[in-house]
């Protein structure tokens, strides 16, 4: 057949001479948006430049240790307070919000210690007793007993008072807690603050009342942490269960798209209503039982979710959920069970596509592995641009000063007017900051470090879709399948999409990945201005940033499914990026109905392919870590909390099958615009025949007979 076929006819009716050799509809290329292209080099270059300047100026120390009142590191290694990893404070009731202590601007000094104190005692106290060698650790370093006591505690040279602490992010914090409702420290209820009065301990608590919430959060993720240390490895062979069984679905759906399409919807059917029963079971078991009937409101948020599932309510809430699932897709099968059976031909058709470009299964973890490159590098850069400012030193007064806040030099503090002007002031390190040229464009550089991931995240995510895109038209055109195919379909439709030359693309897929990342950008803008507005009682400027945010979110995902069928008309014609848009967008928009009732069936009927490995391998996860599988019963690991990994094996188990069935979903989007693109330029004439397989031809054409049928009766 395609030894008879001497023309190829353009998209204006100009002929063009046939080539046997070629594997799209146009050969003859050229590089596309050359300028976006040098943009993109040019962008990078300052990327890596901008990655070069903060690593020289940042610090992540600042990060992981805390810092002193001199500006040095607790617990870091190499340096004099290796041995001292914790901050202590010298009078926590001076520190009035925890956020004072996690930006280390608590107007008090600051030392780091070996241990947190352990209990109660006064400088007064331990002076010339045998606790001061005790209590003389929790003096200013270099301290020498040469001193009166009050003018120990004039100077700050050491606390008045220690009292029993606990720590925590490596901060020493009273160690607060309640004994049938009365607030105590250590076992006492009041403290003595070392200049001879007694307090309560409610001043010390509001110190620190709010770290309780921090210490929450530390515990839960402490908690987390261990849940991964004993259960890693079950989540790894649940990731490999996904992956496996997303490969043989891949597999089986080459050899039998039709029967595992039907397997598929009526295992989703029989996985939901199976919840559902679960769902009414675990209802009517809890019915009578003590504290089921309370309300989810009543409850309030708990660490432990163990405890929502001794509630009625959470398994009515689940079986509600479930019901309008399982109402909602049977009630879409009906209404398309004839769309189906066309959605199943340009399923198999994909299947044959893949099962020729088998290697194209693999090309996830290549993206997937370029993107995890790219969130290293925005992470690090990050992190080196957040901790490249530099220490601040102020004025800290525990008294009204007029000089108090004002930034200093703890060198030359003594012996400056200010502080003559406060006697008992401290020049103490604040928090890191600077003014100069750079730590000024600090949030610029912050900004364009955003920006750039976003552009080289779609730029890598566009790269798939080109090399995916182009592998399969290469099917699609061959008239002799597979003879018509080039030796490796994927690697030469990488090849032209990202190589630099006459025919390639890399400036069309910068232009493309751009233009969603300048909207991402802005989307970013909009959240950080809608944080700092929700203190404001502005109802207009809340109303106006909901609708911009709503805008752009549309836009977004309009640009999205653009750029996606821009990138199959560039693998496919080799046309610039606004061309191979406004090409695929007009042929979409003739051919409406068909992208409504047959590609998004398509859509939806991979998207139970993806629920239904999930809920497959979820349901094994939830028997396994609940000790519900009496024949590994004992092999199960003991959580803290066990939706822990079963919320990891379900994520990743969604993404594995989202990966395999990415592949599958831009097979059929290439395939149903080359369709549409075939119909529109053939005839099926000896002279103009159709590219598409018989078997798609059929089932497509005699679709679209019914549809003018249709129409014609309706007229």
């Amino acid at each position: 057949m395609g030894g008879e076929r001497q023309h190829y006819y353009g998209k204006h009716g100009t002929p063009q001479k046939y080539d046997p050799t070629f594997k799209g509809p146009i050969y003859n290329r050229g590089c596309t948006d050359v300028i976006c292209c040098v943009f993109l080099l040019l962008a990078i270059v300052g990327y890596v430049a901008v990655g070069i300047i903060a690593w020289t100026h940042g610090d992540p120390r600042k990060v992981i240790y805390p810092t002193d009142s001199r500006g040095e590191f607790c617990g870091q290694k190499g340096t004099k307070n290796e041995n001292k990893p914790f901050l202590f404070y010298f009078n926590i009731v001076n520190c009035a919000s925890p956020l004072v202590l996690l930006e280390f601007q608590c107007p008090t000094p600051q030392i780091c210690v070996e241990k947190c104190p352990d209990r109660y005692l006064t400088y007064l106290n331990a002076h010339r007793s045998q606790d001061f060698e005790y209590y003389k650790q929790f003096c200013v370093p270099g301290f020498q007993n040469n001193k009166g006591v009050a003018e120990v505690l004039r100077d700050g040279d050491c606390p008045a008072v220690l009292t029993p602490s606990k720590p925590l992010a490596q901060r020493c914090f009273p160690d607060i807690h309640s004994h049938k409702g009365v607030l105590m420290v250590g076992n006492e209820t009041t403290y003595e603050d070392g200049h001879g009065f007694r307090k309560n301990i409610t001043e010390l608590v509001e110190g620190a009342k709010k770290a309780n919430g921090v210490l929450e959060a530390r515990q839960l993720a402490m908690r987390i942490f261990e849940d991964y240390t004993v259960s890693w490895y079950w989540i790894i062979i649940g990731l490999v269960i996904a992956m496996v069984l997303s490969l043989l679905f891949i597999v089986l759906l080459r050899f039998l798209a039709g029967i595992m399409v039907w397997v598929m919807i009526v295992m989703v059917i029989l996985v939901l209503g199976y919840g559902i029963f679960h769902c009414y079971m675990e209802y009517a078991r809890l019915r009578g039982e003590a504290g089921s009937d309370i309300s989810l409101v009543d409850l309030g948020f708990q660490t432990d979710l163990r405890v929502y599932l001794h509630l009625r309510q959470t398994w009515m809430a689940f079986m509600i959920i479930l019901s309008v699932l399982e109402v909602i897709i049977i009630l879409l099968l009906i209404f398309l069970r004839k769309r189906i059976l066309i959605a199943i031909a340009l399923i198999k058709e994909a299947s044959r596509a893949v099962g020729y470009v088998m290697c194209s299964l693999l090309y996830p973890l290549v993206t997937f592995f370029l993107l995890c490159l790219c969130i290293a590098y925005w992470a690090s850069t990050a992190i080196f641009l957040s901790t490249s400012n530099e220490a601040v030193y102020k004025i800290f007064n525990e008294t009204a000063c007029s000089v108090a806040g004002k930034t200093c030099n703890p060198e030359t503090f003594p012996s400056s007017n200010e502080s003559r002007l406060c006697p008992g002031a401290h020049c103490q390190f604040a928090f890191y900051g600077g003014e100069s040229t750079y730590h000024r464009a600090l949030l610029g550089l912050q900004i364009f470090n955003a920006f750039m991931f976003f552009w080289l995240a779609n730029f890598v995510l566009a790269l798939g879709q080109v090399t995916l895109a182009g592998a399969f038209a290469s099917y699609y055109w061959a008239l002799n399948k597979p003879d018509d195919l080039p030796a490796f379909p994927l690697f030469s439709a990488f090849g032209r999409a990202l190589r630099w030359g006459p025919r390639y693309h890399t400036g069309s897929l910068a232009f493309g990945s751009l233009i969603l990342a300048i909207v991402q950008i802005i989307r970013v803008i909009l959240e950080y201005l809608d944080q700092r507005l929700k203190a404001a009682e502005n109802k207009f400027a809340k109303f106006l940033m909901t609708c911009l945010k709503c805008c752009f979110w549309c836009l977004e995902k309009f640009i999205r499914f653009l750029n996606r069928n821009a990138y199959i008309m560039i693998a496919i014609y080799g046309t610039n990026f606004c061309t191979s848009a406004r090409n695929a967008f007009f042929l979409l928009m003739r051919n409406i109905i068909r992208v409504a009732v047959l590609d998004k069936v398509t859509d939806f009927l991979l998207l139970l392919g993806k629920l239904l490995i999930v809920g497959s391998v979820g349901i094994l996860a939830f028997f396994f870590f609940t000790h519900r599988i009496r024949i590994v019963q004992d092999t199960a690991p003991p959580l803290n909390y066990y939706w822990v990994p079963i919320l990891t094996v379900i994520i990743g188990s969604y993404l594995i099958a989202h990966g395999f069935f990415s592949v599958y979903g831009m097979c059929v989007d290439t395939l149903f615009l080359c369709f549409c693109e075939d119909l529109e330029r053939n005839d099926g004439s000896q002279e103009r025949p159709y590219f598409m397989s018989p078997e798609l031809r059929d089932i497509l054409l005699k679709e679209s007979a019914e549809e003018e049928g249709k129409r014609g009766e309706v007229e």
